[in-house]
């Protein structure tokens, strides 16, 4: 029984699954976007990442470790950027992508114009749903958080990442869109390079933010799409063309 217990809520996970998937198809089809269905990540042990704590402990007046090893620690080496993980793991960006997906298993689509369908919307904070977007000969890291900056109150943060350095980040330009039931809403800005952190930015509040009820409006069935577009900045064209 317990075999076919376990065995039977698999399979529904996978029909669930395979129908969100569906439906995201089906909607967003006809503009010949690519969907990516992305399950929520929850953590009832949420623990600052090792940026964010570097970050209190100098607001605190307290350096952090590396601060006194000067002498041996590697300035170019990057910190996981992966957001809800306490993860140890550093290395160079080169290899950013590679940690990300072998270990933290996130995914990575494809495409000028995608599509991020985040489902469960409903699992209370803190909750991020993630994937790589890889575009114009670059990896970004879409983070989609739902947090609570005030007690009682929930928060969606919706920002896009460079995996690479802020000079690289600023040739770029991401759009964030959310349409359903004759609304539409836009975000666009310059991505933030990796290096900066994800908490930084959602503390600055740099990015797409939604309270619990506007992300209501443009959800369906508990999921939220996001169309995702990168171009290149206007700026950078220019320079290129002179």
């Amino acid at each position: 029984m317990l075999f076919f217990t376990q065995c039977f809520g698999a399979v529904l996970d996978l029909i669930h699954l395979r129908f969100q998937h569906y439906k995201a198809k089906r909607v967003f089809s006809a503009a010949g976007q690519l969907v990516c269905v992305v399950n929520p990540t929850h953590s009832l042990k949420y623990a600052p990442t090792r940026c964010a704590a570097a970050q209190t402990s100098a607001e605190q007046g307290i350096l952090s470790p590396c601060h006194h090893h000067e002498a041996v620690h590697d300035p170019q080496l990057v910190p996981c950027t992966c957001p809800l993980f306490s993860c140890p793991w550093e290395g160079h960006l080169e290899v950013v992508v590679s940690h990300l997906r072998q270990t933290h298993r996130i995914n990575i689509l494809q495409g000028a114009e995608i599509v991020f369908l985040a489902t469960d919307m409903h699992l209370p904070a803190p909750t991020d749903w993630i994937i790589m977007h890889s575009c114009l000969g670059h990896q970004f890291l879409l983070v989609l958080r739902k947090q609570e900056r005030y007690e009682g109150h929930p928060q969606f943060f919706a920002t896009m990442m460079l995996i690479g350095t802020p000079t690289q980040a600023d040739n770029f330009t991401y759009r964030l869109e959310l349409n359903r039931n004759q609304r539409r809403l836009k975000w666009e800005a310059t991505p933030r390079s990796v290096l900066e952190c994800v908490d930084s930015v959602i503390s600055d509040g740099d990015c797409l933010v939604l309270n619990t009820s506007l992300a209501q409006l443009f959800s369906d069935n508990g999921s939220l799409a996001i169309g995702i577009a990168i171009t290149t900045s206007k700026v950078h064209n220019a320079e290129a063309e002179m």
